[in-house]
């Protein structure tokens, strides 16, 4: 497997430099960087495409990608008019605008990058060998744990182009003391963003067509998932298979079946499936009890006052530090919903979720004919789990392999 043309020459390399760019502290800024020259390329090669232009060399945008990039403007002009109603000076308007075109901007960009010619095969391939080294990785971090080698959290310099420290830190791991638990975060600034992105790339290596790699993918990517302990990483592992099935098939008379005899036990049984979900919420958070509470503070803090500050336009950003009751956590932060409508109010939540669902029932849509519009519901809904207990916006630089995927689903018929 080898790249062959310029845009899959930088999938390729982005994919297999990873850890380079994790030990330089540069993902952050490089990933985004790559999409926006990406996406300069796709400008060029529309501006000069003509009706001579070979087929498979034209570029064709589906619907659902115009739909995302006019949401993603949208919600970033509606970030100004929140910096403009709070007066908070053309600095922070300067730096939360760089910060949109690092985290929000690339939901749009990427599926518009997949209108180039990148094969998915070439993805799942990198994403493989990324998983390669991450099982290399993996038993080092151990070993510098037992032998207490402390891990410093280095800052890499570039931290000065902003974000947050921790965007820019050379950390494989973590101490959860709720849990007295080592967790690994690996190539991410934190171990429930691991549990993410390994869920997305478990969706992807299992389409491997070589079986030694593809069971090196799989194996590494259970593997980052379990030793995340993220909750929510394990759920979906679990979780986002049966449901894609079930959504795959939805048109056919069995499932129909099958889910008629579930509503009507469900009904009958409904007092105790109530009992046994708030039973399983009890104990998903009871797990790490710190951990849920503060979240739940963080977001009932960021709905109050959304709904009596700022519910048209938001706050236009995050508070930069909040109460010690959240430990000094921004508030905006550590779950999706509440933050966009926090610091983007109704017209960023709804330029957020109208896409989102849209891309839903195409890529549904699509299931039923299409494995790459499989794959890409599977993506969809992964993110969409984590939406409740991430800010998923800031790690699209980490996840941006299944971003692609999804756009290369909305090409298909």
């Amino acid at each position: 497997m080898a790249p062959q043309n310029f845009e899959e020459k930088v999938v390729w390399y982005s994919l297999i430099g990873t850890y380079i760019f994790f030990l330089l502290g540069a993902q952050y800024v490089v990933i985004p960087a790559i999409a926006w020259l990406l996406t300069l390329y796709v400008c060029k090669k529309l501006w000069i495409q003509t009706d001579k232009t070979l087929e498979e060399e034209k570029i064709v945008i589906p619907l659902s990608i115009w739909i995302w990039l006019i949401s993603i403007i949208i919600m970033g002009l509606g970030m100004i008019v929140g910096h403009v109603d709070f007066e908070l000076g053309l600095f922070k308007i300067i730096a939360s605008t760089a910060n949109w075109a690092r985290r929000w901007s690339l939901w749009a960009l990427f599926p518009l990058i997949s209108c180039l010619n990148i094969r998915p095969a070439l993805i799942y391939r990198g994403v493989c060998i990324l998983c390669l080294q991450s099982l290399v990785i993996i038993p080092i971090a151990y070993i510098l744990i037992a032998l207490n080698i402390p891990d410093s959290a280095y800052i890499s310099p570039l931290k000065f182009l902003g974000g947050g420290p921790m965007y820019y830190a050379i950390s494989l791991h973590s101490f959860d003391i709720d849990t007295n638990q080592i967790r690994l975060s690996l190539f991410a600034p934190w171990a429930p963003a691991l549990g993410l992105v390994a869920n997305i790339y478990f969706l992807l290596v299992r389409e491997e067509q070589n079986k030694r790699w593809r069971w090196i993918g799989i194996i590494s990517c259970i593997a980052m998932i379990v030793l995340s302990v993220s909750r929510s990483a394990i759920l979906c592992l679990f979780i986002i298979p049966f449901l894609t099935l079930v959504l795959k098939k939805i048109n056919q008379p069995l499932v129909h079946v099958i889910l008629g005899i579930s509503s009507f036990f469900g009904a009958v049984f409904a007092s105790l499936a109530i009992e046994l979900l708030e039973l399983f919420e009890k104990l998903f958070n009871s797990s790490r009890a710190s951990s849920s509470k503060v979240r739940k503070t963080l977001s009932d803090m960021a709905l109050y006052k959304w709904e009596k500050e700022a519910p048209i336009w938001g706050h236009g950003a995050t508070e930069e530090k909040g109460p010690i009751i959240v430990a000094s956590m921004p508030i905006g932060s550590h779950s999706t919903w509440s933050g966009l409508l926090y610091v983007q109010g109704l017209v960023g939540f709804i330029a957020f979720i109208f896409p989102l669902l849209w891309s839903f029932i195409d890529l549904l849509m699509k299931a039923q004919r299409t494995k790459s519009a499989e794959i890409g519901l599977s993506i969809l809904l992964v993110l969409f789990i984590f939406t409740f207990s991430e800010n998923i916006s800031d790690l699209a630089y980490l996840y941006w392999a299944g971003l692609l995927i999804i756009g290369i689903a909305f090409k298909g018929k």
